[in-house]
């Protein structure tokens, strides 16, 4: 049988953290930057109750984008809902990029954006990071005019580390104006520096701008797929050309609007994660593993100088039944990325790292 031609694309697949591992029951998954406390109580009694299942979703998704509109003081026909972030990224290089167009990425930045660049034909310029961190001037070095969009997520996943309020603002001003800056708030709920304002503060009033964020950090719903997107009049109604008809279900639509109403519910696992991503930093940095400053609900772990190397690591948490992220797809060498989890897993990573290295 002759079947077409599937189109060739020279891209590397996403690979996420592990979930599982042979031989190991029930292991700790410290692998995703997944929420340590899960979602609202509310949440888990929508879910329970359900909804009608025989029927489609809202296809505009209108409760959610009226629980946003309402949260943040945004215009509703400003927002687009995706299933998750990573749709709203996809959108938005489907509706901007075409064959030879240029985007520019940190060369350790989340992963998709620069798949969802090469899935659209458009060439990924890598700009260094300087310390682990974002830099405004090597990827000002990379501008060209074919340059089309840069990504920025604040904090950066996987290096942990962020633009403060001036350095975001600042780049922006410093980009022209024909270029779409896409930034990236996945972690932002979590950020308490006072330097730091979240992309949809600064930018929510820019006209080339354009934010994305998600319910599958600290509201716990990484499992229902949902995330949602902010910009200007003209580039949502660009990106709702691309949008699949009932691209969210309703189930994942009413979650999101309970969670993001939930404030207790919030504040809790900030609370959380600000005792503990600080004891785990002390703990770390006290076995001469690098980390960065606590920021979000992870740390990026670098080996060079500890006990062991980053693979003997793997495996010790392994055999402890304890997954980590690998960085190979990263290419950051010799190093792991650890997530904050419950109060439980936080100890035992801690009593595995204290009798081991």
């Amino acid at each position: 049988m002759n079947l077409p031609k599937p189109k060739t694309v020279n891209v590397d697949l996403y690979v996420g953290g592990l979930s599982k591992i042979n031989n190991i029951d029930n292991p700790i998954k410290l692998s995703a930057n997944e929420s340590a406390l899960g979602p609202s109580p509310k949440v888990l009694e929508l879910l329970r109750n359900n909804v009608d299942l025989k029927k489609y979703p809202d296809g505009n998704s209108n409760e959610l984008k009226e629980t946003i509109s309402k949260k943040f003081n945004l215009n509703i026909d400003q927002i687009i809902i995706g299933s998750g972030s990573d749709e709203i990224i996809s959108l938005i290089c489907q509706s901007f990029l075409n064959e030879k167009d240029e985007v520019i990425v940190a060369e350790e930045s989340f992963l998709m954006y620069r798949i969802y660049s090469q899935l659209n034909g458009a060439n990924v310029k890598f700009a260094k990071n300087i310390n682990n961190k974002f830099s405004i001037d090597e990827t000002l070095k990379l501008l060209s005019s074919k340059t089309k969009i840069v990504f920025i997520a604040n904090p950066n996943n996987p290096t942990g580390t962020y633009l403060n309020a001036d350095e975001l603002i600042n780049l922006r001003k410093k980009l022209p104006e024909n270029i779409l800056l896409m930034v990236d708030d996945a972690y932002a709920e979590y950020v308490t520096k006072k330097d730091y304002k979240n992309g949809l503060e600064l930018f929510k009033d820019s006209k080339n701008t354009v934010i994305c964020r998600t319910f599958s950090k600290i509201f716990g719903l990484a499992n229902l797929r949902l995330g949602w997107g902010y910009g200007s009049k003209e580039i949502i109604k660009a990106a709702n050309t691309f949008k699949p008809p009932f691209n969210v279900s309703g189930i994942a639509e009413k979650a999101g609007s309970i969670a993001l109403q939930d404030e207790d519910w919030i504040n809790k696992n900030i609370e959380h994660n600000e005792k503990w991503i600080k004891k785990l930093y002390e703990k770390i940095i006290s076995k001469n593993i690098k980390t960065n400053e606590p920021v979000a609900n992870f740390l990026l772990l670098n080996f060079n100088n500890a006990k062991v190397n980053s693979e003997k690591a793997f495996e010790i948490f392994i055999n402890n039944k304890i997954l980590l992220r690998k960085m190979n797809a990263y290419n950051i060498e010799n190093s792991l990325r650890l997530t904050v989890g419950t109060e439980e897993e936080n100890n035992k990573f801690l009593d595995i790292l204290e009798n081991n290295f």
